[in-house]
């Protein structure tokens, strides 16, 4: 790799137009970590930060020939998936991941709007057991989608399942709990749990997992070990909470590009 070349990481999500999520968050996030991000659209979602109002999956054929194009292209160095909205999206990447065994591919199991829109029926879930969980090095779902994906409500066994499943790594995050701080936790198979606790911010906010899936794919991306790129991308994501900010009449949107903002801020003060 030319040394002026950043990590590029594959992506695979759904566009939302208010830019608080899916793609344009997945692309903050990488940018914001050195890497260059290859969008593939899975979903044309119709949403603001209010409500999401309708989903429009592409075919999977459509979807698994976005990801072909470039991954023939261009040296991937890692592979982040969000929202896929179809269990045919499901079957199509199956086997270009399969083509790749090596990359780290990151999921983040979207199956929910934040206003409660389903995006992912019990078949798409039961996919993305089956079919997707062997070829993922880590799964990152809130305690919500865990719960969901898994039919358990105790958090430990959820996690089992999935690495049961064959995804080697899971991270939990708790920002759906009702607990003070907000606790996170990785299992790695054959290890015990290791945990994190954030204090609790008082917003609602929108395209956080997208935020720390992303962070976390650009950082694998990078060769970082997985614990602290775990850690990492927790810190990096609730520092982008912490300066959200209200585009809209609804939830935050996470400030991404604050290093960056934060920098011309300074540059401007020297002046």
């Amino acid at each position: 790799m030319n040394l002026n070349q950043p990590p590029i990481v594959l992506v695979l999500a759904g566009n939302d137009p208010c830019g608080g999520a899916g793609l344009c968050a997945d692309i903050q996030a990488l940018a914001s970590h050195g890497c260059h991000a290859a969008p593939v659209i899975t979903c044309i979602t119709i949403q603001n930060t209010v409500h999401l109002l309708d989903n429009f999956p592409l075919s999977g054929a459509q979807v698994a020939t976005q990801a072909q194009a470039v991954l023939v292209d261009m040296p991937i160095a890692a592979v982040k998936i969000g929202l896929l909205g179809s269990v045919e999206i499901i079957e199509a990447i199956k086997p270009v991941l399969c083509q790749y065994p090596s990359l780290p591919v990151v999921l983040d199991p979207v199956l929910a709007a934040g206003s409660g829109y389903s995006l992912a029926d019990v078949y798409v879930r039961q996919a993305i057991i089956k079919e997707l969980l062997p070829l993922i090095q880590i799964i990152t779902p809130n305690s919500e989608e865990a719960r969901l994906l898994t039919g358990k409500n105790q958090i430990d066994a959820a996690a089992a399942d999935l690495i049961n499943a064959g995804c080697p790594f899971v991270c939990i995050t708790g920002t759906h709990e009702d607990t003070p701080m907000v606790i996170n936790t990785l299992y790695t198979q054959g290890q015990k749990p290791q945990s994190w606790q954030w204090p609790r911010l008082p917003n609602q906010y929108h395209g956080s997992g997208c935020t720390f899936a992303a962070s976390l794919a650009g950082l694998l991306a990078q060769g970082k070990e997985m614990n602290w790129a775990v850690y990492e991308a927790q810190r990096y994501t609730w520092t982008s909470l912490q300066y959200g900010y209200q585009a809209g009449k609804g939830q935050i949107l996470p400030n991404r590009l604050y290093q960056q903002a934060n920098c011309l801020s300074s540059e401007k003060e020297k002046e």
